[in-house]
């Protein structure tokens, strides 16, 4: 199977649970708007959410991918299984301890670190304690679900552990129309949410569980033993955690500030939503595929061969991310109107989740490049590296954050996290760079150049055409008008685009399709 279609399969499986997660905000928005019981889940939701990016995608992604990988080549899937029953067995256990700790300890950590600014308001913060509680052994499902999924990317089955997610979204679309059917009090709303989205965990865990089953291998409990496999993953896995949580731990950050004001947690979650379309169809895809196939090139003496994927990965992050951030920028209230000015979401919601969301789109490409580039290092077994990147820009984010909250409001935390992510790229890039590990080669350069002027080109074309198209998207409107008028302007940009990028050489098919094509390697 060829690099692109991996990219595609993850890609498409990923697109689905963000259109499922496009009609949860989109209800959410409705039954909520951005009132304080959207404020209070968001902010009980985005811990454990957290500790989800920090234990799970993060680690597992990073430091069991090319261990397992390892073990595959060195002693077959009997080997790979006996490894991730012992990492397994550690796992469980650890995780079962982080809750109860966790559970404990929710009063202090939603004063302290969720939502400080919750803490005057005694039925804010009482309620954002219960809701936490109740959403954190989500953790321990996600955390066991992306260990699963490590092994199934690096069998070659991305299908089962890219779809599993849809799962959180169906689960929470079904809790909220049961709500709104119902006619629940928003307080009422935000408990079946909660307890959907411990539902959701459970059955995405079966799903990956059951892929692993159907690939072959069998897992068994073994009682918690650190072995010098374990032992290995653990010192890839800690750095590794912290540095695959980097957004989320930012956003975080961003939470805590922003919780001083009403309504500015749900519009930045809402912005959120939205660009996280992008991030997750590409960013997820390239992340979740290039690392097994990095690891397994390394592995195999072909330092050639993986600059080349290295390489052409970027490419394909680039054609699509640039395109998307210009985009954002210049249609942001066209598209936060469309989706969202509905219900409690009024004309000036849309305004400032539109700034949010402007800013956002610059950070895109390199929030994404973040995924296709931390590889170059988890492939080698270099954790640290990523790692202290990662404390440069929090430290970076957290900074501007409070510096342009008082002034800029919400914008100035999604312009910190834009330029945090910036500074991140290029550290990654850079030390890469130097170590050799990286070597852009021509096609690499002339085609980010073209494909830079292609996506600016459309910009262009967007804005000059704006006027003819802000009648039909004024805020008294009809839905269906705006929504076509919308699509109109999405149909113009992406034949712009698209026309310029292959015109100018920016892309070409034939060219990917001969770089990019292999054949999977047979494991067994």
């Amino acid at each position: 199977m060829s690099l692109v279609k991996k990219f595609m399969t993850v890609g498409g499986a990923t697109l689905g649970s963000r259109i499922f997660g496009f009609a949860r905000e989109t209800a959410m928005a409705a039954a909520l708007g951005t009132g304080p019981m959207a404020d209070v889940f968001y902010a009980a939701f985005r811990f454990p959410n957290l500790f989800r990016r920090l234990f799970a995608e993060g680690a597992f992604n990073a430091a069991f991918v090319p261990l397992f990988s390892k073990e595959i080549e060195e002693h077959g899937l009997d080997g790979a299984k006996r490894f991730s029953e012992e990492v397994f067995g550690v796992l469980f256990t650890v995780l079962l301890l982080i809750t109860i700790v966790m559970e404990l300890s929710m009063p202090l950590l939603v004063r302290f670190i969720i939502a400080p600014g919750f803490a005057d308001d005694g039925d804010k913060f009482s309620l954002t304690v219960r809701l936490a509680a109740v959403m954190f052994p989500y953790l321990m499902c996600m955390s066991l679900t992306a260990m699963l999924s490590g092994m199934l990317n690096s069998l070659h089955h991305f299908f089962a552990a890219a779809v599993a997610p849809i799962f959180l979204n169906v689960v929470m679309i079904a809790a909220l129309f049961y709500g709104l059917y119902t006619g629940a009090a928003p307080i009422d709303t935000a408990w079946y949410l909660s307890w959907s989205v411990l539902v959701a965990g459970l059955l995405q865990l079966l799903v990956v569980y059951l892929g692993v089953r159907h690939a072959g291998i069998r897992l068994g409990f073994r009682w918690p033993k650190i072995t010098h496999n374990v032992k290995r993953l653990l010192i890839l896995a800690i750095p590794a955690a912290i540095t695959g949580g980097v957004t989320q731990i930012n956003l975080v950050i961003g939470q805590a500030i922003a919780s001083s004001k009403d309504g500015a947690i749900a519009a930045l979650q809402y912005a959120d939503r939205i660009y996280q379309l992008p991030l997750g169809v590409v960013g997820v895809a390239v992340g979740v595929v290039l690392l097994p196939e990095l690891a397994r090139a390394l592995k195999s003496g072909h330092a050639q061969e993986a600059s080349n994927i290295q390489n052409r990965s970027i490419e394909f992050v680039l054609f699509l991310t640039l395109p998307a951030a210009v985009g954002l920028w210049v249609l942001s209230d066209d598209i936060i109107r469309v989706l969202y000015e509905r219900g409690a979401f009024s004309a000036h919601n849309t305004a400032i989740v539109a700034a949010i969301l402007a800013w956002y789109g610059v950070g895109l490409p390199f929030f994404v490049m973040i995924k296709a580039l931390q590889p170059g290092f988890y492939a080698r077994e270099d954790t640290k590296s990523p790692m202290r990147f990662t404390g440069i820009s929090v430290v970076v984010n957290s900074a501007l954050s409070i510096a342009l909250f008082p002034i800029l409001e919400e914008r100035g935390i999604a312009i910190a996290e834009a330029v945090a992510g910036i500074i991140n790229t290029v550290l990654l890039f850079s030390l890469l760079l130097k170590r050799g590990h990286l070597q852009p080669d021509w096609p690499l350069i002339w085609r980010a150049l073209r494909l830079l002027v292609s996506a600016l080109a459309m910009g262009a074309v967007l804005v000059a055409l704006s006027g003819y198209f802000a009648p039909y998207l004024q805020p008294g409107a009809g839905f269906v008008g705006k929504t076509l008028a919308l699509f109109a302007q999405i149909g113009v940009a992406m034949l712009v685009y698209f026309a310029l990028a292959f015109a100018t050489g920016g892309a070409d098919l034939g060219m990917l399709r001969r770089n990019l094509k292999r054949k999977a390697k047979t494991n067994g």
